[in-house]
């Protein structure tokens, strides 16, 4: 008879009677078995001890070597069982909703608190979602940008608490989220919640709202990936020891694909302690399949969904470009636990793309981009030839000169991170005309920028302007405010809210400026970096603007999604006025980007796609280089 016992991570196998010998001491030892002879026992020490334990015990059995558990052992096995069994309950309901078995799994109940107690009225998808959500307790939802993900998550809750089940929600996410999540669940629920942010400003204070009593804790906390890094024991002891029973949402949730990284450790640690989890996100596999191991391992921390055997399975289909056989396998162990609705779902009213609006160049900018498009087509690169990372470097920062010289000529004397090639090296007057531009000549694009929202604003319009370089934004909004505009911008500096900065606008306070009617904000002047996520402005905005434009797809595809969603844009056309130098690199970046858009939406629309916030962002500049540089 062997004992088998359990100390926190540690699994002992005491044997006083020698029965492990030969081939059975063999096969521990090939599990990672510490053989202690002094003590007779084997000793194994891992994170994670449930596998090994079966393992263990099949083996005994076979081997006819009696055992006798532990309690702790006899405990935690019964555990795992429940919650095992708790799993593939959860991955059949969520099989029989995806496949269209609503009615069997259609809570009546659920369907009258929806059309009695929430006072938005949900979409046909989002109902469906909601109740897949329910069916499968703890589960993800990957649909596209601008489905309505939050309003989802929303009405689940209500429901759990009007069910007793959950006291309060908890959102780890980017701080943009921030503002929408207390926005939407007032709209969304008809309640002002009561918030806890747990993120930026004065360290004690934020430290002293993670021990509320059972009578005074908030309806929703809201933290960052950055804090919960430092912040996840007490998050945890939050979770586990003030009586309370919270619904953790992981916001964007791609965040944490990176495994054994920093921010997705520190929400591995907490989220075993929630009564329910929920994972949010429209790009679940950025780079790679196993992009989606820590998000399911968020969803079940207790009962993984993926085995290990199954993660090298798909670690190698990957490298072996064997995309569909990763996604079948995917589909096999965790496609149920997600729902997805693809933009072609939703609804939506069309979008509009107007043709772009030609603009010939102010004499001045004209002067600089010709010197510097000439200068291009004259330089040899022979010498770099064999410094392949090196020539790929130039040919970056090129095209960035090229893009700045259609934004802003102003910018081609600034510095280029890991470029310092002067491309107008010995011509001192187009230097001087470089440094004094400002006082030389208003760029003709500005010009037309300025006509165009004047035109727009006349017909009581609100518009989002985008551009991709700060100085060029900046230039923008001092021209609105001059013109008589009530305009904001927001770029990569500007503060969140969490930053607790009191003297400037905070992101999040500007958007809701924006989007109120009769604020006097009536034009938003952003870059795609800033406002990529987690931002909607289609309530009351229909209008986009293009000054200039990168060969980021994905960014684009995003930028497009912000006044173009559920919720508003049923009924209203989204309209995209795009601003274009003739005779420069702005028609081949558009046409390259509706080129590889009208790709990228077949990918997004599929179940599993793979694409991030920089696809195709490098390759094509430098694919763009060659193609107008061609030697």
């Amino acid at each position: 008879m062997v004992d088998i016992k359990l100390n926190g991570n540690q699994l002992a196998v005491i044997d006083k009677n020698g029965a492990i010998v030969g081939k059975h001491q063999s096969q521990l030892n090939f599990w990672g078995f510490k053989h202690i002879p002094e003590s007779k026992s084997f000793v194994l020490s891992a994170s994670e001890i449930h596998v090994p334990l079966e393992k263990l015990i099949s083996h005994l059995t076979r081997g006819k070597i009696p055992y006798a558990l532990s309690s702790e052992v006899a405990s935690s096995r019964e555990a795992l069982a429940a919650i095992r069994a708790d799993l593939l309950l959860a991955l059949r309901q969520g099989e029989a909703i995806k496949d269209g078995d609503v009615a069997t799994h259609r809570p009546e109940d659920f369907i009258d608190f929806l059309g009695n107690k929430i006072p938005r009225k949900l979409k046909e998808h989002q109902i469906k979602a909601a109740l897949h959500l329910l069916a499968v307790v703890n589960g993800a939802n990957f649909s596209v940008p601008g489905s309505g993900k939050t309003t989802v998550v929303l009405t689940v809750f209500a429901w759990l608490k009007h069910l007793g089940l959950v006291d309060s929600l908890f959102v780890v996410g980017p701080p943009a989220c921030f503002s929408p999540w207390q926005v939407e669940f007032r709209e969304v629920l008809g309640i002002k919640p009561s918030v806890a942010v747990l993120a930026g400003g004065d360290i004690e204070e934020r430290r002293s709202k993670y021990s509320p009593g059972k009578d005074n804790f908030c309806d929703l906390y809201l933290t960052s990936f950055q804090t919960i890094q430092r912040d996840w024991e007490r998050v945890r002891r939050l979770f586990k020891e003030r009586g309370l029973r919270f619904f953790l949402i992981i916001d964007e949730a791609h965040y944490i694909k990176q495994l054994d990284g920093a921010w997705a450790n520190a929400v591995l640690n907490v989220t075993p302690f929630a009564v329910r989890r929920c994972i949010l996100t429209g790009t679940p596999f950025p780079r790679t399949y196993s992009d989606s191991f820590n998000l399911f391992d968020a969803l079940w921390p207790d009962c993984p969904p993926l085995s290990q055997s199954e993660r090298i399975k798909i670690e190698s289909y990957v490298q072996k470009k064997n995309d569909s056989a990763a996604v079948a396998t995917l589909q096999k162990t965790v496609g149920p636990l997600f729902y997805r609705v693809r933009k072609q779902d939703l609804g939506l009213a069309p979008q509009e793309f107007n043709e772009p609006i030609q603009v010939k160049m102010g004499k001045f900018e004209r002067q600089i981009y010709d010197a510097t498009i000439d200068r291009l087509s004259g330089v040899v690169d022979d010498e770099y030839f064999r410094d392949v990372e090196l020539l790929m470097r130039l040919k970056r920062g090129r095209m960035m000169r090229l893009r700045q010289g259609v934004s802003y000529a102003k910018l081609l004397g600034s510095a280029v991170d890991e470029y310092n090639e002067n491309l107008l090296e010995g011509n001192l007057p187009l230097a001087d005309i470089i440094t004094h531009y400002d006082d030389l000549e208003i760029p003709a694009k500005l010009k037309t920028l300025v006509k165009l929202v004047g035109k727009l604003r006349k017909r009581g319009e609100k518009v989002l302007i985008w551009s991709n370089f700060v100085q060029t934004l900046k230039l923008i909004r001092t021209s609105l405010d001059e013109a008589g505009h009530g305009v904001r911008l927001i770029y990569g500096e500007t503060p969140t809210e969490a930053s607790s900065v009191q003297d400037e606008l905070t992101r999040e306070k500007i958007i809701t400026q924006f989007i109120k009617l009769g604020s006097g904000v009536d034009v938003l002047v952003a870059n795609p970096a800033a406002c990529s996520e987690s931002i909607s402005l289609h309530k009351t905005c229909s209008h986009a603007i293009y000054y200039d434009l990168s060969y980021n797809c994905a960014q684009y595809l995003q930028s497009l999604d912000r006044i173009h969603r559920v919720g508003g844009s049923e009924n209203k056309i989204a309209h995209y006025h795009f601003l274009q130098y003739t005779d420069t690199i702005d028609a081949d970046i558009l046409g390259n980007l509706r080129k590889k858009a009208q790709n990228m939406s077949a990918v997004v629309d599929r179940d599993y796609p793979i694409y991030s916030l920089d696809m195709f962002a490098g390759d094509d500049e430098l694919e763009a280089y060659d193609r107008l540089f061609k030697k």
